[in-house]
């Protein structure tokens, strides 16, 4: 008889290998400051509910995703959630409470809460004084990240097999001459350990397992919570790996795993009685990790009841509206004017739409179908203008720009970069002495809007569109307009036709770009307007989309402009706007202003539109403020469907819309696109918005006053070290007495037949986790009357009935 002998190191080996890359693939990315916009910090993990996600992410990295029971019984209080309402929610989940003792079997619980980190068991033998090892790996692993990942590193890079390799062989090979960790933790012989550590992330892994006897069933669970006890770098890394497609990241986890090794071998050899008590302690946990995990997912469920109670209110309360209102007939339009769907842009659309019936405003993805990445003129420079899902296709640069004002930009460039470096931001203040303390003086006296220096070089009016073959030619010319046409939608055309993108103005706001379009990369919408509005009034481009049966008349004109979020200035780049525009804007602007008034000041409301106006634009140069305006807080819903149904419709900025007629698109092909693109970013961004409010300490960015950026856009610290932190800082979501950002996932309203909404679903397999799993709510309103809700592949009445 032959005997197989399987080799049990390498099958092992393969196994934990494995176990770390699944880890790993639950990073959610983190966009750079200058490219920022919204993710889902748990979109990696959408596959599952999002109740088991919030039981696990709770038990392995200590993290909340849901609101604690006094946030909701505050809200109950207030009657933003009715006794109906959670009495509905208590039948979906099963619980046969009638609600009033329900809501006396609420009530916030504090334990301290156990992870599984080796590092964080033997703090508790360090005394007071001491600085925690948790603590110290967090601050060394986060110092040598913020050096590693500058284009101009200070450190050694020492080449492995792979990126990850490499990051872990740099970090290993700087944590060997590193001397001063001995003595900041007090330790002695801590540097001989280090020498034990292997030299490749593969045998790390291993080493690391067979030392602590890690069960390959329980591995991925523990690396997991390794990798998300510094979730900031994680997921930046994340990021880099979204865009390079090579798992760098498992290089960060065999460095945090590498710091429980180096623990845990210490007290090995110097406090033996204490690293066999941890040892017993941290193996118990780990084992024990799906029953706590199954435990913290009963305790959360009376918040999932609130949080869906909550969110069932407020769905009644604007299906109401929006089965209750008139459809506006199509008049006339002497004006249209195309809006990003940003839910900044509802506000501003209602009020000029109140202006004159012959005024049509509608919503279009931000960056108005421009596949495009811009290249400023006579720079190396290159800046996606398009929405992070998707890849920049073809380049837009400006034709016409004198290569002297490049060169002064960029020297403006190079100041505006040392101004805001962790390190520049002193040395410049010392650099320029008493001229510097002058300007700190000026802009607290008489401040002045500034801007981003890229973004100062794309106010040109003549474009050019290249591939990697050069400037493209008319039939892609053609393609690209068309395309856009398509996707909005539009049939007929008004003489004037606005173009509008948005952005944003404030000073000495890190996350400035935050507050820009998301669906341009973080970017102000300017480019993608002006190139689309050349396309469009180019003679030859109409010519032959006049043959595909786009009919626009001679006399229309195509305007780029572009929203100012903060102030709600709509500026057109081009003379040839009517005076009678001119005034809708101006008087839409202040109506605008007045509404937003009240988010701010309860005086502003009743002051002047123009001492009002003052404020606003003294808000957006004020270099001290740190709640420029509201960004996207407040946002619940997306509305895809023709703006007749939502006209006249107050949505309270808090829903994004998508002009869309199901009429018109035989084929579902446009659907498609926006329920895979346009829903997802919409998606993103609320989810965004929630996490940073069920845990501004773990996913939000925390006190904005306190952030110093790290260089080349990385990101940003609280303080001078720490993890990196993402998200939405405080500010951005809280006013200092109530959250001004409520959590609850965003419901997606479809004026489209139910089958074709369900074949689309059907196709893709991200589309079904997302509704069946909870993430978000999808609801189809083809008749006036009738709002259902789709819901594992069926359909369920939703207003005023049982869902």
């Amino acid at each position: 008889m032959t005997v197989i002998s399987l080799n049990a190191s390498s099958l092992d080996e393969k196994r934990i290998h494995k176990a770390a890359a699944q880890a790993c693939e639950g990073v959610a990315p983190n966009f750079p400051l200058d490219k920022l916009i919204a993710v889902n910090p748990y979109w990696k993990l959408i596959n599952s509910t999002q109740q088991d996600v919030s039981a696990k992410v709770h038990a392995l990295a200590g993290i909340s995703t849901v609101m604690p029971a006094s946030h909701w019984l505050d809200l109950y209080k207030e009657g933003e959630i009715s006794d109906n309402a959670i009495s509905h929610s208590l039948i979906q989940y099963g619980i046969t409470l009638d609600s009033a003792t329900f809501l006396s079997t609420l009530g916030d619980t504090t334990k301290k809460l156990e992870l599984p980190l080796i590092t964080t068991h033997f703090d508790s033998y360090r005394s007071a004084s001491e600085m925690t090892w948790q603590d110290e790996c967090l601050f060394q692993i986060s110092q040598f990240c913020a050096a590693y990942y500058q284009h101009e590193s200070p450190l050694v890079h020492v080449e492995g097999n792979s990126a990850a390799d490499t990051l872990y062989k740099s970090w290993l090979n700087g944590l060997k001459h590193d001397a001063g960790i001995n003595v900041l933790m007090n330790t002695r012989g801590l540097k001989k350990v280090f020498e034990t550590l292997p030299t490749s992330v593969d045998a790390l892994l291993l080493e690391a397992s067979k030392t602590l006897s890690l069960d390959n069933s329980k591995a991925q669970d523990y690396f997991y919570a390794l990798i998300m006890s510094i979730n900031g770098w994680s997921s930046y890394i994340a990021y880099r790996t979204w865009l390079k497609d090579e798992n760098e990241l498992l290089g960060l986890l065999a460095i945090r795993l590498a710091w429980e090794l180096i623990v845990y071998r210490y007290y090995e050899k110097h406090h033996a009685v204490e690293a066999s008590q941890v040892r017993t302690r941290w193996s118990y946990l780990l084992n024990q990790l799906p029953t706590r995990i199954e435990q913290f997912k009963r305790e959360e469920q009376s918040l999932w009841v609130m949080m869906y109670a909550y969110e069932y209110e407020q769905q009644q309360r604007l299906q109401s509206k929006l089965i209750g209102c008139t459809p506006v007939e199509h008049t006339h339009a002497e004006v249209q004017a195309i809006f990003c769907i940003d839910v900044r842009s509802e506000v501003i659309r209602r009020v000029l739409e109140l202006q004159s019936p012959s005024v049509k405003t509608m919503g279009f993805a931000g960056f108005f179908g421009m596949p495009v990445a811009y290249a400023p003129a006579n720079t190396d420079a290159k800046r996606p203008q398009l929405p992070g899902l998707l890849a920049p296709q073809l380049l837009a640069s400006e034709t016409g720009t004198e290569a002297h004002r490049t060169e002064f930009i960029q020297q403006r460039s190079t100041w505006h970069k040392w101004s805001k470096s962790p390190l520049g931001s002193f040395s410049m203040v010392e650099s320029a002495g008493w001229w510097y303390a002058f300007k700190l003086l000026k802009n607290s006296w008489l401040p002045s809007s500034k801007e981003n220096p890229m973004n100062s070089l794309s106010h040109e009016h003549n474009w050019e569109i290249k591939n990697e073959n050069g400037p493209i030619g008319l039939v892609e010319k053609v393609t690209l307009a068309a395309g856009a046409l398509k996707m909005m939608g539009m049939v007929k055309f008004s003489p004037t036709v606005l173009l509008v993108g948005h952005g944003s103005k404030s000073r000495n706001n890190l996350h400035a770009a935050g507050l820009d379009c998301g669906a341009c990369g973080g970017q102000s919408g300017e480019v993608n307007v002006r190139v689309l509005a050349q396309l469009l009034n180019d003679e030859e481009v109409r010519k032959a989309l006049k043959t595909m049966g786009h009919k626009i008349a001679g006399n229309t004109r195509f305007i780029p402009a572009l929203h100012n979020t903060t102030t709600d200035d709509v500026e057109c780049f081009d003379n040839s706007v009517p005076e009678k525009v001119k005034n809708w804007l101006l008087k839409a602007k202040h109506q605008a202003q007045k509404e937003r008034a009240k988010h701010y000041s309860t005086n502003l409301q009743f002051e002047s539109d123009k001492k009002r106006d003052l404020r606003f634009q003294h808000r957006a140069k004020d270099w001290s403020q740190v709640q420029p305006e509201w960004g996207l807080a407040g946002n619940a819903s997306f509305i895809i469907g023709p703006r007749q149904r939502t006209r006249g419709v107050d949505l309270e900025g808090k829903s994004f819309l998508h002009d869309y007629t199901w009429q018109n698109d035989l084929d579902s092909s446009v659907l498609g696109t926006l329920m895979t693109a346009p829903m997802i970013v919409t998606h993103w961004i609320n989810a965004q918005y929630n996490a940073s409010v069920t845990d501004n300490e773990k996913l939000g960015s925390g006190n904005k006053v306190l952030h110093n950026a790290l260089g080349n856009n990385i990101g940003v610290f609280e303080g001078n070290s720490g993890d990196l932190r993402i998200g939405l800082s405080k500010q951005s979501l809280h006013n200092g007495e109530r959250w001004v950002h409520q959590p609850q996932r965003l419901g997606v309203y479809i004026v489209a037949p139910n089958h074709k909404i369900l074949d689309i679903v059907n196709k893709h397999t991200m589309l079904q986790e997302l509704i069946d799993n909870d993430w978000i709510y999808l609801f189809s309103w083809e008749k006036q009357a009738v709002i259902e809700r789709l819901y594992k592949g069926k359909w369920y009445k939703s207003h005023g009935l049982s869902m």
